[in-house]
């Protein structure tokens, strides 16, 4: 597939403070087209499993959907150079109030692979050690406590539908399950 679809340019339209969108001349089965892309630096996301195996979820308002989501943590790299690791260390205390000394590797996902390179690599955090929120100012987050089977739920029902969470939070159950976690 990758022989039939050539990229002849690509341009920038418009350059925000979490995205790059370009306009990308494609030559497709030999005609040309114009596609969409937006770049994103990459980000890190943590699933929090408190001692009693309760999982840490984040309530907060999510401006494309005009509705606050339940989620894992998550955050933005500072620099494209960034290792994501410590990404997740920082997202977790930032916006739980929580750390931990050891992140485990989870997973990595890719938003929206149809017009958008966003990857997000998710870790698991235990042994957590309370400590304090450090919100940006226009942020609020609401931390809430929530048992495996219940996000399950939330997922099955279609009422999360936030891909990050929805994949960390399958793929912990599955390992969990399994005991490869």
């Amino acid at each position: 597939m990758a022989g039939k679809v050539i990229r002849a340019d690509r341009k920038l339209k418009y350059q925000g403070t979490i995205l790059k969108i370009y306009e990308d001349t494609v030559i497709a089965n030999g005609h040309e087209a114009h596609w969409d892309f937006i770049h994103h630096d990459g980000a890190a996301a943590v699933l929090p499993v408190a001692e009693d195996g309760r999982i840490l979820m984040v309530r907060q308002y999510r401006n494309a959907l005009d509705r606050e989501t339940l989620e894992i943590p998550a955050g933005k790299l500072d620099s494209p150079e960034e290792p994501k690791i410590e990404c997740a260390y920082r997202e977790l205390e930032e916006e739980t109030g929580y750390r931990s000394e050891h992140l485990e590797y989870l997973l990595s996902v890719n938003t929206t692979v149809a017009f958008c390179d966003e990857a997000i690599d998710i870790f698991v955090a235990k042994d957590l050690i309370p400590s304090h929120q450090h919100l940006d100012e226009d942020e609020y987050i609401e931390v809430e406590r929530w048992e495996l089977s219940d996000l399950l739920r939330l997922i099955y029902e279609g009422k999360m539908t936030d891909g990050k969470t929805v994949a960390a939070i399958t793929t912990y159950a599955v390992k969990h399950q399994t005991g490869l976690v």
